[in-house]
């Protein structure tokens, strides 16, 4: 699993190799033993029809974990990553259906509609960071001003009316296919390579790390840490407007009051499964895949197998709850 970190020095400790590497790799592990499981006691696992349904499922949630794994690699948490899906939801339709304004052509108002859609959800969360930075107010805090009033923003766009429609030209980014690959896939993939290659090889990446490590440290290394901090929640606002428009793509429409619900939850199992610490300074942009496709695969198996989407739910929670604790287990290694 690629991992990138940053960490202040600290007296050795005696290693615990056990503990170290289930913090590591247990969300590899998991899933390895979710299909190996799925191979012997699940019919009709091992199929393309399978591996689409639940890759497509889990796309949406990897794009917007991608954006909260940066997030809280610089310590902090961001709350209003659904409501940024359901602003950016809400308005794209009102573009390309020519709501707003008229648009000559439907590509060119395709264009426009993704366009300020997802600049809409970069300056929201832009705002976010700004918050942070500017007013030194606590991520949780700061964000949960949008995961409210963004969602009443949405609402109130589309006065809580269902918005359907049927643009080819616009859907493709749900249900169009590339090479044989649903194009939320591959556009997943290409932003988890991306947000990797950011965090491993960039300055960019070494600062939020930093950031996340120890942010007196950074500041006194010249660590531009607000622009650092804004630049990461506008970063996490633009891939959840990229999750917004392929859930309303998929979907055929848009419901602001729906679009987006529970994703900063699903967002933030994905990252803690994965092995990113919650309390910043690490990161794996590939764990938290690796996570996101554990807990998809578990809600999968257990579905599967008749048992009761509620239980799935439990079975979610603990997996959680024992992500957090080897975590804490692999910090005192």
């Amino acid at each position: 699993m690629s991992e990138a970190s940053v960490s202040t020095p600290a007296p050795a400790r005696p290693a615990h190799g056990l503990s170290s590497f289930a913090s590591r790799y247990g969300a590899l592990i998991a899933l390895a033993v979710l299909i190996f499981f799925n191979l012997i006691f699940t019919p009709n696992f091992a199929t393309l029809q399978t591996l689409n349904v639940n890759l497509t499922q889990v796309a949406a949630i990897v794009i917007v974990a991608v954006g909260m794994t940066l997030v809280i690699a610089t310590g902090g948490i961001d709350l209003s990553v659904g409501s940024l899906m359901a602003i950016a939801g809400a308005l794209a339709p009102m573009i390309f259906m020519g709501t707003l304004f008229p648009v000559g052509t439907i590509w060119l108002a395709v264009t426009l509609a993704i366009a300020l859609a997802l600049i809409a959800a970069t300056l929201f969360g832009a705002f976010n960071g700004w918050l942070i930075a500017r007013f030194g107010i606590q991520p949780i805090v700061a964000t949960l001003v949008l995961f409210i009033a963004g969602r009443g923003i949405a609402q109130v766009m589309t006065n809580g009316n269902l918005q359907s429609f049927k643009v080819p030209e616009f859907q493709w980014i749900g249900l169009g296919r590339v090479f044989g690959l649903p194009v939320q896939v591959v556009l997943m993939v290409i932003l988890v390579a991306l947000a990797a290659w950011i965090l491993q090889r960039t300055v960019f990446g070494r600062q939020l790390l930093a950031i996340g490590g120890n942010e007196k440290a950074a500041v006194l290394s010249g660590v531009p840490v607000n622009r650092v901090k804004i630049a990461v929640y506008a970063i996490s606002g633009f891939l959840s407007g990229i999750a917004g428009l392929v859930v309303i793509a998929i979907n055929s429409s848009s419901d602001a009051n729906v679009v987006g619900l529970g994703m900063e939850l699903d967002a933030i199992a994905a990252v803690a499964v994965g092995g990113t610490l919650l309390t910043g300074g690490r990161a794996s942009v590939l764990g938290t895949l690796l996570g996101a496709l554990t807990i998809q695969l578990v809600t999968y198996t257990l579905l599967a197998n008749g048992v009761p989407d509620a239980a799935a739910l439990v079975v979610q929670a603990a997996i959680i709850l024992v992500a957090v604790w080897l975590q804490q287990a692999g910090r005192q290694a």
